[in-house]
């Protein structure tokens, strides 16, 4: 006799949602897991309940849980969803879990992996074999551990999302359905729903028959839930990404949104029987080489901090938003009597002399042996998920003339002629040539490209990064690449040596020591710096940049430790300065509404 399948324990009504067949209504917020220190996911999703939440909301980033084709899940760490959503479960949260495959989030690629997107002829986000195989891959050995956190086995997660605002991407129907098929075949029983911004064109295309469709939006509530109800006449309206702040990007402004304004429209959307999800709660850090990026017309990386100008600051501290949401909530549902969370401690402002150092570009060629190639491979081919990689041949003939990068550079590539700068070619600005000098015949030409972040939105998600074309001189080819791979994901063996207090000119590793009494959240700052990594004990915070907004990086507690601290920056042009500072107050740059 056949199984008799389980009834979810999230249903829905004609009008709304039922939980285990009681009226229900989600109020939920977004904090990515992967974006917050483990040691502190309990601190902060006690402060979701306070707020007045009864769910949150994540996102699962293919490329970090499943990093190479046919190696082993990573559930550890950053990555150890199970234990995430226990916390929840232990908090008394429900959760919406959203797999994917692609999640967007202003993430590296939007969570595809580096190793799937770097088949050329891959159709993503399709019904092509080639996506669908490695998606079901995925799903076999991500679905298993998950299961017992389902709600069909007494777990948090009461809902699953099926792909992600694909109606601003595709229109191919039998993708959609079959991810439905995979996860119901892989165990997943709770209810199903699609996200997609709240338009005619995007509902029809991105949403699937009996499965329950939610919108994206952040303001003009009225119209957006009509367009909702009219695309969907029976069942909950949901927001299931009510924006209330944003993301930015180098080189432009920090975007805020007042809090007075966003607690009105959230009061909007509470008034007319809506659930909704908060994005975001708690948005977190872009921790590492893990930032996505924009390319519209022309190519934006995110910076490090995903604040968002979020319910919850970048390091957990309630904010504006948290106190208006909480009076809101407060209106429509029940919010715990206890009182909000004061601000974490923060680190007494300290100073770290940077007294060692070491070259880049020689360091760069003693990890492993040079990639030999004809012509410059791509990082892609190089087998680099993330990071620089180092180009290094010699030019034949001497003179000037125009050094010309036939495929452009992606994303940012810093040119040495025998060792001295000689120009920068980013992608955003789409530079393809730089004048040079050569000085004598056999001059070494060295280029150290950046990879900024994979576009994570639209059509040029996988576009390659490093060298993409061939690269000429006057018009001849230069011929004969060493292509040295830097991921920078172990740093043990730079050869650091004694500095002088003298600013540096160079590419070059920093290293210097800082005493801690009791660790404390803290922020680097790096004034007369302009561009590279930090990392404290070994911990990749991220990325720097002088362009801004962002000018310190968030320093979580957790990768303190009493006694001595060990700080290294990689500095990729020049310092006026051989400080760092530690401050007890974040600078996210000039605001813009």
């Amino acid at each position: 006799m056949p199984a008799i399948p389980a009834t979810p324990a999230l249903t829905t009504s004609s009008d709304g949602f039922l939980l285990h067949g009681e009226p229900f209504r989600i109020i939920s917020g977004a904090m990515h897991y992967f974006r917050v220190h483990p040691d502190l996911w309990a601190d902060r999703l006690r402060k979701a309940r306070l707020m007045g939440l009864n769910t949150v909301e994540t996102y699962v980033p293919w490329n970090l849980h499943q990093p190479h084709r046919d190696g082993p899940l990573v559930l550890d760490g950053f990555l150890d969803l199970p234990r995430y959503l226990s916390l929840a479960q232990a908090e008394g949260l429900h959760v919406l879990l959203r797999p994917g495959p692609f999640i967007c989030a202003e993430w590296d690629d939007g969570g595809l992996p580096a190793w799937l997107i770097a088949d050329p002829d891959i159709q993503l986000r399709t019904s092509d074999p080639r996506f669908t195989e490695a998606v079901d891959h995925y799903l076999d050995v991500l679905l298993p551990p998950l299961l017992p956190h389902m709600a069909a086995a007494g777990g948090p997660v009461i809902a699953v999302q099926l792909e992600n605002e694909y109606g601003a991407y595709g229109d191919d129907s039998a993708y959609l359905k079959h991810l439905e098929q995979s996860l119901r075949s892989r165990g997943v029983e709770e209810l199903l729903f699609t996200c997609d911004q709240a338009n005619p064109e995007h509902l029809s295309t991105g949403t699937l028959p009996g499965v329950l469709a939610t919108a994206t939006f952040g303001s003009r509530v009225e119209r957006n839930l009509a367009e909702l109800r009219a695309h969907q006449p029976e069942g909950p309206l949901m927001c299931a990404e009510f924006w209330i702040g944003w993301f930015d990007h180098w080189g432009g402004p920090h975007h805020v949104r007042d809090a007075a304004d966003a607690a009105a429209d959230l009061d909007r959307l509470l008034s007319a029987g809506a659930s909704v999800n908060i994005y975001m709660f708690h948005g977190g850090t872009n921790f590492g080489f893990t930032n996505g990026a924009n390319h519209k017309h022309a190519y934006e990386p995110t910076v490090t901090s995903y604040d968002y100008d979020a319910a919850l600051t970048e390091c957990g501290d309630p904010g504006p938003k948290y106190h208006a949401f909480r009076e809101v909530i407060g209106r429509h549902a029940p919010v715990p009597a206890e009182p909000v969370p004061a601000p974490a401690p923060k680190l007494p402002p300290t100073t770290v002399e940077l007294d060692r150092r070491a070259a880049l570009l020689p360091y760069a060629s003693t990890p492993a042996e040079p990639i030999r190639t004809e012509d410059p491979a791509t990082m892609n081919d190089l087998g680099l998920h993330a990071g620089y990689a180092l180009y290094r041949t010699a030019f034949k003939a001497a003179g000037d003339g125009l050094l010309h990068f036939t495929g452009g550079v992606g994303d940012r590539a810093q040119v040495f002629v025998d060792g001295a700068p000689v120009g920068v070619l980013e992608r955003e600005r789409h530079d393809a040539t730089l004048p040079v000098r050569v000085p004598r015949p056999g001059a070494t030409l060295e280029v150290l490209v950046e990879n900024m972040g994979g576009v994570n939105y639209g059509p040029r998600i996988g576009d390659p990064k490093g060298l993409l074309g061939p690269v000429t001189f006057n018009g001849a080819p230069l011929h004969g690449w060493d292509c040295h791979p830097l991921p920078l994901d172990d740093l043990s063996g730079v050869p650091f040596h004694p500095s002088d207090a003298t600013a540096a000119t160079e590419p070059a590793f920093h290293r210097g020591t800082f005493e801690v009494d009791t660790p404390a959240d803290t922020f680097l700052a790096l004034p007369g710096w302009t561009k590279g990594q930090a990392w404290i004990n070994g911990f990749h915070l991220g990325r720097y940049w002088n362009r801004g907004p962002q000018h310190t990086l968030y320093v979580p507690a957790p990768i303190l430790r009493p006694g001595a601290n060990h700080l290294v920056v990689l500095e990729l042009h020049a310092t006026t300065d051989t400080r760092a500072r530690l401050t007890d107050t974040p600078d996210l740059g000039p605001e813009i509404d």
